[in-house]
């Protein structure tokens, strides 16, 4: 079993900066990466980038490369989304999620944290 919990939500500025946590317990061992993801208002899931958790590579969706970057922190047992020159459709609930080695599949999901940015 994997726990993970989201922070660094909030309200910002269309231009402005945040950067998201997500803090992984539990059965790491078991997880090939972690993966960001967000919902906005009346849309579907999207996927946002995803980091392997061992060597580190990365991988980032079109919508946000380029402004997004993910990163972890293997001693915290964190990954990070720094996002930059934020736009009011950039508002959503954002989500991290750990794909299991097992099936390959997001298996394991946190709470989730509102992100809203103001024009």
């Amino acid at each position: 079993q994997v726990h993970l919990v989201e922070s660094g939500g909030g309200l910002v500025q269309a231009g402005g900066s945040l950067r998201l946590s997500c803090a992984a317990s539990g059965s790491t061992f078991s997880i090939n990466g972690l993966g960001w993801f967000r919902q906005g208002p009346g849309k579907e899931r999207e996927f946002l980038a995803r980091i392997w958790w061992s060597g580190g590579s990365t991988y980032y969706a079109e919508s946000v490369k380029g402004r997004f970057t993910i990163s972890r922190d293997i001693a915290k047992n964190t990954v990070y989304l720094q996002m930059n020159s934020l736009k009011p459709e950039d508002t959503a609930v954002y989500s991290c999620a750990a794909e299991e080695k097992l099936t390959g599949n997001y298996r394991y999901w946190g709470q989730g944290t509102q992100v809203t940015v103001s024009s």
